[in-house]
């Protein structure tokens, strides 16, 4: 099958708004959390988040909103966005001028789109509020495809006349890597020659509090370790928002239009846990299946992998069973690489396959690999897994993201140097 590459991004998330400042943030380490303002009230047990900065989305009129002037969105268009769907917006107009693509290559009948979101929250509660307050027929006429899971897809095909494959992806936190994987199957199939992959979040209180019930939520209030992936202390994950998009090209593209590349598209797998409705399997069942089902696709072996970005969202039982799920699919002598990036982004629910895909593209493109912060106690079962605790240059030629959802969704992808 024809190679896939990556040849645009856009980002806008807690550690930068763009690629130099993201890429910048990983070399340094430099993290993107802290005091949330609408979580600060007696209501929120929470008070940290990996927030955006340059948006003020607190409204729920979006005319309202306050973000980046370069994004300005057209009033008709607008109307019916939530938060999420402006950084989606906003990523989406960074990765189309970063690959240079025309109008009439996003328009072209063999460019698809797949996004992925779990809707927003607060637009559904604020809808519903006043449609409990006024009557249904006060409803705002815009508010389904405003709020629910596929917005996404609704308003930004729409608004840039896509005319491919379109589609809204929902795994909880392997939503975007489902999108991901499964846009590369549809250039492969040769059903497209792009695709465009994009996953948001909104990064507000009706967003984040609501995993408190589940005890999910680190309530720590120091947001220099509040996130520490594999350290013995880790606690719960800290909340995140904002939005990723990559764009995939054949080959043919690439070539045809002279185009850059982060990093080619190699493969990709998937497997469930069958366990449980919320907690992995302590085997780290499914995610073993998604990482071998991933080298199966990539015709690869365990050892020609260097690193692994691994889900490790900083949460007791999530890292103990990836742990688990990584010794077994690259034993001994093989000492891969791996770290986890939340603790410097915060956990981006269905974003963080995407956004730490771009992550491992862009260490491949500059060639370092970024460093799994705040650990001061690394947890003994690791075991010969080598954790990357400073992020550093590194010659690295194939890398690996791992991501599990709710239900035991499990995705793993692999990318190598272009």
């Amino acid at each position: 099958m024809e190679p896939v590459h990556i040849t645009g991004m856009g980002l806008i998330t807690s550690i930068g708004n763009n690629r130099e400042t993201v890429t910048q943030s990983l070399r340094e380490m430099k993290h993107g959390i802290d005091f949330h303002p609408e979580l600060q009230g007696d209501d929120s047990p929470v008070k940290l988040a990996g927030t955006v900065k340059e948006f003020n989305l607190e409204s729920s009129d979006p005319e309202d909103w306050t973000y980046p002037e370069e994004y300005r969105v057209p009033r008709p268009i607008l109307r019916s966005f939530s938060p999420h769907v402006l950084y989606a917006w906003c990523a989406l107009k960074q990765a189309i001028e970063d690959a240079n693509l025309s109008e009439e290559d996003i328009q072209d009948p063999n460019t698809g789109m797949y996004t992925s979101s779990g809707g927003s929250m607060r637009s559904i509660h604020k809808h519903f509020e006043k449609m409990d307050t006024r009557g249904v027929m006060a409803c705002n006429p815009l508010a389904i495809v405003a709020s629910i899971a596929g917005t996404l897809s609704f308003n930004l095909v729409a608004a840039l006349g896509i005319r491919g494959s379109s589609t809204g992806l929902v795994s909880a936190c392997a939503s975007s890597g489902h999108a991901l994987g499964m846009a590369l199957d549809e250039i492969r199939l040769g059903r497209q020659k792009r695709m465009i992959v994009i996953g948001a979040e909104d990064c507000n209180f009706e967003s984040i509090v609501p995993f408190c019930g589940m005890r999910a939520l680190s309530l720590d209030t120091n947001p220099d370790n509040a996130s520490r992936s594999f350290d013995v202390t880790r606690n719960g994950f800290v909340g995140t928002g904002g939005s990723v998009c990559l764009i995939l090209e054949t080959e043919a593209e690439v070539q045809r239009r002279n185009a850059q590349s982060y990093a080619k598209f190699l493969g990709w797998g998937q497997g469930s846990d069958g366990h449980n409705v919320a907690i992995s399997h302590p085997e780290g069942r499914g995610l073993k299946s998604a990482m071998s089902n991933a080298l199966r696709d990539s015709k690869m072996n365990p050892t020609d992998i260097d690193y692994v970005n691994a889900h490790a969202p900083s949460t007791s039982i999530g890292d103990a069973s990836e742990m688990k799920a990584l010794k077994a699919t690259f034993p001994l002598p093989q000492e891969v690489l791996v770290s986890s990036t939340k603790p410097l982004t915060g956990h981006g629910l269905s974003l963080s396959s995407i956004m730490e895909a771009a992550f491992c593209c862009i260490g491949l493109k500059d060639q370092f690999l970024p460093g799994s912060a705040h650990i001061t106690q690394p947890d003994p079962e690791l075991g010969h897994l080598k954790l990357v605790q400073e992020s550093k240059d590194q010659p690295v030629d194939r890398v690996m993201s791992n991501s599990s959802g709710f239900g035991g969704a499990n995705v793993s992808v692999i990318f190598g140097k272009a």
